[in-house]
């Protein structure tokens, strides 16, 4: 079955959102959780716009990653990864992701899936025997060639040297796609975004694609762990044909063939995966193909690529206990261009915290709350300029979200705030004497304040909760009180 011609971007119905799975090797670290907050935001602004979401993330447990964690932890594997998995599971809590269910690739939901997914790529013919030598990569659970190493041989992001890997394995006839996969691609010109990343999968795709090992041969030496090759016990499913069926398993099978995914939110490090042998794969089963794939650059520290195995992440729970929840969301999704790659320095995030949190955002509230507060305000008439202001900053804000372009997004909120303070300013509103006059402006403002929040929920759901707590519209007026503060300063 071919591509399933929904929009992606079209509103109402239902929303299905995945992140990628995450192994298990060790904990998130702020990489991972700008990947999540992505697609939280995404499932968060689907549903204040009334789509039923669907938000799946999960582990990746089925790895070599994991038997050798588990092993340096001193852990029978069975254990580790129950602790890993109440880990992730707990990061995400502890952020505010809103995600509706969490897979581990353990579960025997998942492994049912799996046998069925790979008896349906047997049954079409496009999984066959073979030797393979190649040059394998642990850190990304993938064969490299040798032209993609560096001079001294080494993997370039992992920094490690790659093993020489020859044995018997199961593959699958991706080569036998090539020409589908383009024709689809000429025929779904936004299904990778951002447009610099599909034309890098569609020139990848243009040089020749190779059939890939899909499985791992039972060697003395190699633990057992992963869901068996059916009818071949001496074979693990590898990885890929694995981990990527979970986003099927997450609605089952007949709940992929009625919708599949909408968007897949990935890193840029396994975009082919996601756009070529994953889309590949799912034309071989005769299933439903996703709407979109979106992938973000790498947050990296000095330059270099955050990541587990060079030990340099920077842990999103310590950055959300000194600077709160939403100063990490607004940050990452503020500093760092959707597609580009961003580097992560906490100067820059002490920086926005003050400038744009606790001076903007902070102050606004804080200020127009204090003053009508102290007033019985009547439902009243927006100024001309204050309907435009709210006017421009919804259609920004949608334009923007379409377009993935998130900080621009914040952007469009943040032009709104900037005109209700000066307003503040230039009328000296705390001034007014006429009490009519003084009531009026202040309804406009705690107006404003409103859709500011409400277009904030999906970024800053926390601090939208918090604003909204302080207004109480009824059928007279409205009533308000001052919150405590939003975000205070940093020294």
């Amino acid at each position: 079955m071919e591509h399933d011609e929904r929009d992606a971007g079209a509103l109402g119905g239902r929303f299905y959102i995945t992140t990628p799975i995450y192994y298990v090797n060790d904990k998130a670290h702020i990489g991972h959780a700008y990947t999540t907050i992505v697609a939280d935001t995404l499932a968060r602004w689907r549903a204040e716009r009334h789509d039923e979401v669907v938000f799946l993330t999960g582990v990746d447990e089925n790895s070599q990653k994991t038997v050798d964690a588990a092993k340096k932890s001193g852990e029978e594997i069975h254990a580790y990864t129950d602790r890993l998995a109440d880990l992730w599971q707990q990061t995400w809590q502890t952020l505010g992701i809103s995600n509706t269910d969490f897979i581990r690739t353990t579960e025997q939901r998942h492994v049912e899936t799996v046998r069925d997914f790979w008896g349906r790529l047997e049954a079409n013919g496009d999984l066959y025997r073979g030797r393979y030598e190649g040059l394998y990569c642990k850190g990304h659970e993938a064969f490299l060639r040798e032209d993609e190493l560096t001079p001294d041989g080494l993997c370039p992001e992992h920094k490690t040297k790659p093993e020489l890997v020859s044995e018997d394995n199961y593959f699958f006839a991706l080569s036998k796609y090539q020409d589908r996969l383009l024709d689809f691609y000429a025929a779904h010109g936004d299904f990778v975004a951002p447009a610099h990343r599909f034309n890098e999968v569609k020139a990848f795709v243009e040089q020749g694609l190779e059939d890939i090992s899909f499985s791992r041969e039972l060697k003395e030496g190699r633990e057992a762990w992963g869901i068996p090759v059916p009818g071949d016990p001496n074979q693990v499913i590898y990885v890929w044909a694995d981990a990527l069926v979970n986003y099927v398993t997450g609605v089952g099978i007949e709940g992929w063939e009625d919708h599949p995914a909408d968007i897949h939110t990935v890193g840029k490090d396994i975009l082919r995966f996601h756009a070529v042998i994953w889309i590949a794969m799912l034309m071989s089963a005769g299933l439903p193909l996703p709407g979109q794939v979106i992938a973000n650059g790498y947050l990296t520290v000095d330059g270099t690529k955050m990541s587990k195995s060079l030990g340099n992440g920077v842990d999103p729970l310590d950055l959300a206990k000194r600077y709160g929840v939403d100063a990490l969301r607004y940050y990452l999704l503020r500093e760092v261009p959707y597609g580009e790659d961003g580097d992560y320095a906490e100067v820059k995030m002490r920086e926005r915290y003050n400038g744009e949190l606790a001076n903007g955002i902070g102050n606004f509230a804080a200020r127009v709350l204090a003053l009508a507060e102290k007033e019985e305000l009547a439902m009243g008439k927006l100024y001309a300029d204050f309907e435009q202001a709210i006017d421009a900053m919804r259609r920004g804000v949608a334009q923007r979200m379409g377009e993935y372009r998130f900080g621009d997004a914040l952007g469009a909120i943040w032009t709104a705030i900037s005109f209700g303070d000066r307003f503040v300013n230039d009328r000296k509103v705390w001034e007014i004497k006429d009490i009519a006059e003084r009531r009026s402006a202040l309804f406009n403002l705690v107006s404003l304040l409103d859709n500011v929040a409400a277009e904030l929920k999906p970024f800053l759901p926390e601090t939208a909760r918090r604003i909204t707590a302080c207004i109480s519209w009824n059928d007279d007026g409205l009533t308000v009180k001052k919150p405590e503060s939003l975000f205070p300063r940093i020294a």
